[in-house]
């Protein structure tokens, strides 16, 4: 759970901080074999009372860090192999980026509806008079689900006035909108992914961190040891992830004593998207498509695209914020890096994308980011700042960040640019949600509508890379927002940039 300082934190934070150290100290990579011990010290385990089952979870964690594959435990191998292909600072995602920990799973029920011991034996039994399918009945004075006939529809949990029955869902399972995720021959959760799209809630909503995303840590940590000038493009959703006080001067001051050359705010970049989606909207909607879904979340408009690709073109082609962000920093310095900081997992394929490689080149979670200014000591929050951020990006802009802060922005230009056009909008939060949105638009509901698609909830604020409470998040956000001296994404003073950046594109 987000804004929780819990074990499964302080595991992710601990791997983040030891392979940043040991990309920044250099030599001999091949110790990685030496840091499960570094970190699981002593002979007793902590978690499970099993060390030796502690230490090797540590170490496809470590790996996956790396970017390195987990390791097929029915085969010997040892930690660091295939170390040296990793690590390189031109290294780029290797599929799949979301892996199962197989031996770290809990192996946990798919479904089960149960009777807990708090069952009084009423005599009205609501419980049995509700069953559908005549699964429940009482035996010895309490009652009794049938799991055979259970078809686990949930009357009877909400029927019981003692709240004795329990309905259970595997947490990984749940929180996946794209129902990606079954069992293997062991009962462990294991990952269709010709259905993933990468969003990352299942890897945040397993409580026994047995779900981990590979990650460019070392490879950034490279990059930024070498002579080649890197930059970085930080989502709006950064308020409030580096601690209180982290605003936008204090990040940039902080990544700059990492060694970047420079910081943009992506939500410039979101302005850009803004004006492009507006633009878009009022040329095809409703003579070209009958409704247009916003393009800045890729597991969305993967997810809409790959599940009903009969309206794949009614999902915008406008470059995403990050990708916008990525060709003006390029723009102006050619022959830079770019490294977007943001709270999303999907970002991660985003910049894979053959077209996409070229302007990003390496996508770290605000997490990950955390464990680079652990392992230099560095504290955003705290830093001395010397100078204010020039950069302006627009309220909206920032809004981005939140569910239904797409559509807002693109309506607000859509109002400057024709003010007697009346935009109708329709939101989803989560891939489930998302799905559904979708459903309704192909059954015509939504003809000219702005459909605004987030895979995580809340929006990016929600992402899986994120550690802050989401809802305290969104309010930090928010008053960020009233600070801004642009209000809507038509005052951006990036406008120049944007015929340059996007004059390839169809």
């Amino acid at each position: 759970m987000r804004g929780i300082y819990s074990n499964k934190t302080e595991i992710r934070h601990q791997v983040f901080t030891e392979i940043a150290k040991m990309a920044y100290e250099g030599g001999d990579f091949s110790r990685i074999e030496e840091l499960p011990y570094k970190l699981v010290p002593g002979e007793m385990g902590t978690y499970y009372n099993n060390i030796f089952l502690e230490r090797a979870i540590i170490g496809e964690r470590l790996r996956a860090t790396m970017g390195l594959p987990i390791r097929n435990f029915s085969e010997h191998s040892l930690l660091s192999e295939g170390i040296d292909k990793s690590a390189i600072d031109e290294k780029y995602y290797d599929p799949p980026l979301v892996n199962i920990i197989k031996f770290a799973c809990h192996a946990c029920p798919e479904k089960r509806t149960f009777v807990t011991n708090g069952c009084q034996g009423c005599l009205e039994h609501p419980c049995v008079e509700v069953c559908p399918k005549k699964a429940i009945s009482m035996v010895d004075g309490h009652s009794v689900i049938d799991e055979e006939k259970c078809i686990h529809c949930g009357k009877c949990v909400n029927a019981c006035p003692y709240n004795a029955i329990v309905k259970q869902e595997r947490p990984c399972a749940k929180a996946c909108g794209m129902n990606a995720i079954k069992s293997d021959q062991y009962g462990r959760a294991d990952i269709d992914y010709n259905l993933c799209v990468s969003c990352g809630m299942c890897l945040v909503s397993c409580p026994f961190s047995a779900i981990v995303d590979k990650s460019q840590i070392f490879q950034t940590v490279l990059a930024l040891k070498s002579d080649t000038p890197i930059y970085a493009a930080i989502a709006p959703s950064f308020i409030n992830q580096f601690g209180e006080g982290a605003d936008e001067v204090h990040m940039r001051a902080a990544l700059k004593e990492l060694g970047f050359e420079d910081m943009i705010e992506v939500a410039i970049g979101a302005d850009l998207c803004a004006l492009q989606e507006a633009e878009d909207f009022l040329n095809e909607v409703p003579e070209k498509i009958p409704f247009m879904g916003t393009s800045c979340c890729p597991a969305w408009s993967v997810m809409a695209k790959q599940q009903f690709p009969e309206y794949a073109n009614c999902i915008s082609m406008a470059l995403t914020p990050m990708v916008l962000t990525a060709r003006m920093i390029k723009k102006d310095h050619p022959d830079c890096k770019v490294v977007f900081i943001g709270p999303c997992a999907a970002k991660k394929l985003e910049a894979s994308r053959r077209s996409v490689r070229s302007e990003v080149d390496f996508v770290l979670t605000f997490e990950e980011m955390a464990g680079i200014f652990s392992a230099k000591g560095i504290d955003p929050k705290s830093i001395n700042v010397s100078s204010e951020l020039t950069q302006k990006s627009s309220a909206d802009g920032k809004g981005f960040a939140v569910s239904g802060g797409v559509a807002h922005a693109v309506t607000n230009v859509i109002k400057k640019l024709d003010p007697d056009r009346e935009v109708k909008v329709v939101s989803a939060e989560g891939l489930a949600d998302c799905k559904k949105m979708m459903m309704l638009a192909k059954a015509g509901k939504y003809d000219g509508y702005l459909l605004e698609g987030m895979a995580c909830p809340g929006g990016c604020v929600g992402g899986a890379g994120v550690v802050s409470d989401i809802k305290k998040a969104a309010k930090v956000l928010e008053s960020a927002k009233t600070k801004s001296a642009l209000k809507t994404s038509n005052e951006t003073e990036y406008k120049d940039y944007l015929d340059l950046i996007t004059a390839n594109e169809n």
